[in-house]
């Protein structure tokens, strides 16, 4: 099987795809709602009280789970940070060096080695 493929944006899930989730999930429920009710009457004893208390709650569950809607699923959108760019280097001190003339460079003692991006 083939890795899944990361997100590379916020948008979301296409609201046909969100909607027929929801349905699905809600019928589900719904059924197991309609084989509870069958169950409660067609059985005796605890069993039917736990079928009927399983018939009042599904509808109640089964409304949370499918409007819980669209913000179920987070992608990581966080910018890519840039590396740090290199660190800038000065010209060695004219006065200092005996062998480096003063009027060689006209920019002596500025920064060089500088690259833009």
């Amino acid at each position: 099987m083939s890795e899944p493929v990361p997100s590379i944006t916020s948008a979301h899930v296409p609201l046909a795809v969100d909607q027929a989730r929801r349905t699905r999930s809600y019928l589900i429920q719904m059924s197991i709602r309609v084989v509870c009710i069958i169950g409660a009457v067609l059985v005796d004893g605890w069993v039917r009280w736990a079928l009927v208390a399983a018939a009042v709650v599904l509808p109640y569950s089964a409304v949370l789970i499918a409007n819980s809607g669209r913000d179920q699923v987070t992608h990581d959108t966080s910018p890519v940070t840039p590396a740090a760019a290199p660190a800038l280097t000065e010209l060695p001190d004219v006065d200092a060096s005996p062998d480096i003339p003063a009027a060689r460079a006209p920019g002596a003692g500025r920064v060089i080695d500088h690259v833009d991006d």
